[in-house]
């Protein structure tokens, strides 16, 4: 994490942080986001090799993912309790795909361009997880428990 600190930095990004060793990163830019995902999508292709989607979120688009917080009543587990941040809205067919891989007691909510997604039992065995963690969305999509998205807008707020 600290070589994507130091390669972001080096980029021309501001106050450039990490959260554990999940690839997530705070930073200051006054590039639209959407410039921002492109240029960490060169910079991780050009250091480490890496073709991989970037997501970004303002502070202000994280903040009201928090404050939304559809599932907070049930979602007792913040482990259990993940949020997916996509690229784009899904298409109907996508959430369609969602309602047939969930499996009682599981929840989601579809709010915009991001997935809340209640699992109470299991991740591991999650079909909807499954789905909302891989490629079979139409879209770019990261996912982050509960616990991350909060430390994260906590990190971008300091």
């Amino acid at each position: 994490m600290a070589e994507l600190r130091e390669s972001l930095a080096k980029a021309g990004f501001k106050d450039v942080g990490t959260y554990l060793q999940s690839g997530n990163v705070i930073l200051s830019s006054k590039a639209r986001p959407e410039n921002v995902a492109r240029k960490c999508k060169r910079q991780l292709a050009a250091r480490f090799g890496l073709d991989i989607d970037v997501v970004v979120r303002t502070r202000d688009e994280l903040a009201e993912v928090v404050e939304r917080n559809p599932l907070g009543r049930v979602a007792v587990n913040p482990k259990r309790y993940q949020v997916s941040f996509l690229s784009a809205e899904l298409d109907p067919e996508a959430v369609s795909k969602l309602e047939a891989a969930a499996v009682p007691p599981e929840q989601f909510v579809v709010i915009g361009r991001e997935v809340y997604a209640w699992h109470p039992d299991t991740i591991a065995r999650s079909r909807l997880w499954a789905l909302l963690a891989g490629q079979g969305l139409g879209v770019a999509a990261t996912s982050r428990n509960w616990t991350t998205v909060t430390k994260l807008l906590a990190m971008a707020d300091e």
